[in-house]
């Protein structure tokens, strides 16, 4: 009898120990629980932002156009570029992986977001959702990871414009310092040097990245947020 009572622990152990380390997908509601569990009001993320971000992932994974989904990008241009206004979530483990400075285009503003382009040679920022693809090196930029546009009419040119998101030192807390605001990018979203290869080697290869204005033609017309 005590020979079979073990046998039977041998054969049960590896089901009983995979199960334990099964990672389920977060339900709807449980995403949108995140915001609360993740204090991301005090970090200056609205939650009407949030569940726009979460409202496009969701469609988007739904078609199967995210081979990446335990990762949500927000870029909230609807604050000061003094703001630390990038928030990177896993959804899976309910952590906030970076907050951190990102810098818009040129001619989008100067220390606030204000227009918005999905033309070549505006050197204005793209709103809308964008599906990230691989790291690449750039003869200018250096890093940088590829961003594919996924709103027609909004920043479906994003590769054609070579938008990519990459660092820059006109991105980080010390050119704040110096001349009040952060300096800006071609239509880029830059970050601080430092962070832009752990951040393209967290979400690179299929996740959702938004990047969000309150732009009421934009609001209205798109497909993935209506």
């Amino acid at each position: 009898m005590k020979k079979h009572f073990i046998y039977l622990i041998f054969i049960l152990f590896p089901i009983i120990n995979q199960a334990g380390s099964e990672k389920l997908t977060p339900s709807g509601e449980e995403k949108s629980d995140i915001y609360t569990v993740l204090h991301l009001s005090e970090l200056g993320l609205s939650n009407e932002v949030f569940q726009l971000a979460l409202t496009g992932h969701n469609k988007l994974e739904a078609c199967g156009q995210l081979r990446n989904p335990a990762f949500l990008t927000i870029v909230d241009f609807s604050q000061s570029s003094k703001n630390k206004r990038m928030y990177i979530v896993d959804l899976q483990n309910q952590t906030l992986l970076f907050n951190t400075y990102v810098a818009h285009g040129r001619n989008t503003g100067e220390e606030f977001a204000k227009y918005f382009s999905n033309e070549s040679g505006t050197h204005k920022s793209s709103l809308g959702f964008y599906v990230t693809e691989n790291p690449a090196m750039g003869a200018t930029v250096g890093l940088s990871l590829i961003i594919k546009g996924v709103e027609k009419g909004f920043n479906d040119k994003a590769l054609a414009r070579a938008i990519i998101m990459h660092g820059a030192d006109y991105a980080t807390e010390n050119f704040i310092r110096k001349n009040g605001r952060l300096g800006r990018s071609y239509g880029c979203p830059s970050v601080p040097p430092e962070l832009i290869k752990p951040v393209s080697e967290t979400i690179k290869g299929g996740s959702c990245l938004f990047i969000y204005s309150p732009d009421s033609v934009y609001l209205r017309k798109s497909a993935l947020l209506n």
